[in-house]
């Protein structure tokens, strides 16, 4: 049977163990990069998304009220912070692969595509990273509770491209580039060399991520006449239900294409 590159990621989507999701994303990740490169090409094809990811049964999905706080100086403290890592990671590998399914309408160039394939395999790596160095500390995924709203920013966003451009890539991993400098700071501190390691993967490979993001908003405004910065706050506006939180990543933000004044005018502002 031969798989679209919809087909394969709705698969990736309702499989539910992430050791299988992520060994998935990444096989036919390199089946997408294999075929381009013999410049034959997989289909595009159609496929339905399902609303939800599918899930193992752990962890437990809380508020975000609700989810325990931990020093991150003790070492439960920094099993709780890799774990919370993990689940990021993990809603992230589904977040890229329902980009890729979620808007068939839209006629995109195949760099699109290849984009966002290479951030899912990215983001699977890293999921098991972290997971390998929960395992190592006698932990695993699963076994604290985790973040219910992560999913959020797919839902509010599953008919607005510019909408799920705008909040997921440039502003959720765009954080990701401000605290991750501060995290490895701190594994560091307790001579943690592989946490150390991993997170410096995630860190440099995550400013692709958020480049991705850029481009396509900025390919989209231009498609339409619009002027990318308004639209980009009005946008986050609309869909971010948070206020953006500096300090900011300046550097690594222009790095991967933000400007900030993309950034700096929605810092004073809250939203219920």
């Amino acid at each position: 049977m031969t798989f679209c590159l919809r087909d394969m990621a709705v698969a990736v989507l309702t499989t539910a163990d992430p050791r299988v999701k992520t060994a998935l994303s990444r096989e036919f990740a390199q089946s997408w990069r294999d075929a381009r490169a013999a410049e034959r090409a997989i289909p595009l094809g159609t496929a339905q998304p399902p609303d939800m990811p599918s899930r193992p049964d752990k962890p437990e999905l809380l508020d975000p009220r609700d989810v325990p706080l931990r020093k991150p100086g003790t070492p439960e403290g920094r099993i709780a912070l890799l774990h919370a890592i993990a689940h990021i990671e993990l809603n992230a590998v589904d977040l890229h692969w329902d980009i890729i399914a979620r808007f068939p309408d839209i006629d995109f160039p195949i760099g699109f595509y290849d984009d966002w394939v290479q951030a899912a395999d990215d983001e699977s790596k890293h999921f098991n990273l972290i997971a390998d160095c929960l395992e190592a500390r006698g932990s695993h995924y699963g076994a604290l509770p985790a973040h219910a709203g992560m999913w959020n920013s797919a839902t509010q966003t599953e008919q607005d491209i510019m909408g799920r451009l705008a909040v997921v890539p440039m502003v959720l991993e765009a954080r990701g580039l401000d605290v991750t400098p501060g995290m490895i700071a701190l594994f560091k501190q307790a001579k943690d060399k592989p946490a150390v390691d991993a997170l410096n993967v995630i860190y440099a490979e995550e400013v692709a991520h958020v480049a991705y993001g850029s481009k396509w908003f900025h390919f989209l405004c231009g498609r339409h006449d619009l002027d990318p910065t308004p639209t980009f706050h009005s946008l986050v506006r609309r869909y971010f239900h948070g206020a953006l939180k500096p300090p900011f990543n300046e550097e690594k933000r222009a790095e991967a294409g933000l400007a900030p004044d993309f950034y700096w005018p929605l810092v004073e502002r809250t939203k219920p």
